[in-house]
């Protein structure tokens, strides 16, 4: 009886084995599809980035590249909505000036009319 124990409790920790190898044969595959992934996004990223850049050396972009790049657009977006800020202000600035002088100037024909 005691043998028989043994047998199932050493069938069952083999099952248990075999299921362990299994899930981690699943992650190992999980890991490397997900690493995959990361490589087309990092490769993908850069290609939008900067298109002669990606792929042009032969090499895998690597996390920082990436990060950089990205850093490097969103720096310069934002200088790019700065200085549509400040277009913004001056052609206000300019229109308001427009419009003073065409007001000026229809006070100065509406008196030139008069004194004539």
């Amino acid at each position: 009886q005691a043998e028989e124990e043994l047998r199932a409790a050493w069938s069952q920790q083999a099952q248990q084995l075999r299921e362990m190898e299994r899930r981690e044969r699943l992650l190992r595959s999980d890991v490397q599809r997900a690493g995959e992934q990361l490589e087309s996004f990092k490769t993908r990223v850069m290609q939008v980035c900067s298109p002669s850049a990606a792929g042009s050396t032969g090499k895998p972009v690597t996390e920082q590249e990436v990060i950089e790049k990205v850093r490097q657009i969103s720096g310069e977006n934002q200088q790019s909505h700065e200085r549509e800020k400040s277009l913004q202000k001056e052609l206000s600035s300019r229109l308001a000036k427009e419009r003073e002088v065409s007001a000026n100037i229809e006070v100065f024909k509406n008196s030139l009319q008069k004194l004539q």
